[in-house]
């Protein structure tokens, strides 16, 4: 198998950095293209710290595209760059990969659509630690046999979003399965987090968090928590990986890591 040309927008960013110096270690991986805003002109190897890789900064994901020809789009950034530069990648005949959390639900059917009718693959997943997909796989497991369950998820003070994409979706799945939560607000103002998909979520944003997520399910004299935390940001990087390796077998779009981790259960 020839190697697979990666290119990653919002490059410069935290979650960007840690994507190249991801690629940059791969065999079968080579990074062509790293978009960004900042930094324009500059050696991202550099920029990262692992040494010059000869890929400069471009502001111009067009131009970028048209100078290194990528097969993968590898994008952290926020949501609306991020619905941007899915639609330019699909355009483009660039396959997509997807981190960046926030866009609303009509955004990513929009997109899924237009990667459909493209036959273009893409993946967009709102955690690609391995760990957090087996959580959420778990709690929609737990959610048929103990359906009353809340979420509290915590992140950096950071975050734009809240609830965090991962919550939402683990609310969604469990909901799915049969999962509810029964306490209501009671009190004004209201005290007891959000509500997605008729499921509680308790949203932190704290200094020292990185992203940390717990599941709680309540029963008959009993509790049962299922809990994930990232304690650095490296902790996502095999599950994009992974994500590129197999989007590269995919002629259309799919939403979770776990679709292509056979875990879709």
């Amino acid at each position: 198998m020839s190697e697979i040309k990666v290119m990653v927008t919002g490059a410069c960013g935290k979650m960007g950095r840690e994507v190249v110096k991801a690629v940059a270690a791969q065999q079968d991986m080579r990074l062509v293209a790293a978009v960004d805003r900042s930094m324009s002109g500059e050696d991202i190897g550099g920029i990262c710290g692992i040494g010059e890789l000869g890929v400069k900064v471009n502001p111009s994901l067009e131009g970028a595209v048209k100078e290194a020809k990528p097969d993968v789009m590898v994008d952290f950034t926020v949501a609306e760059a991020a619905e941007e530069n899915i639609s330019r990648a699909i355009a483009m005949g660039v396959k997509w990969v997807v981190g960046t959390t926030g866009m609303p639900r009509g955004t990513v059917d929009r997109l899924v659509r237009e990667s459909t009718k493209a036959g273009v693959g893409g993946l967009l997943a709102p955690n690609f630690a391995i760990g957090a997909v087996l959580m959420m796989q778990m709690s929609k497991v737990a959610a048929k046999y103990m359906p009353d369950c809340e979420i509290i998820e915590l992140h950096h003070d950071k975050k734009l979003d809240a609830p965090s994409g991962t919550a939402k979706a683990t609310a969604a799945m469990v909901a799915e399965a049969g999962g509810r939560s029964r306490a209501h607000d009671t009190d004004e103002p209201p005290s007891r987090g959000g509500e997605f998909d008729g499921i509680k979520i308790h949203s932190v944003r704290l200094q020292g968090f990185v992203a940390h997520q717990e599941v709680i399910f309540g029963g008959l004299g009993q509790v049962l928590t299922i809990k994930h935390d990232s304690l650095g940001r490296e902790s996502f990087m095999p599950g994009v990986i992974l994500a590129v390796r197999k989007v590269m077998g995919l002629d259309g779009p799919v939403i979770g890591l776990e679709k292509v981790m056979g875990l879709d259960f």
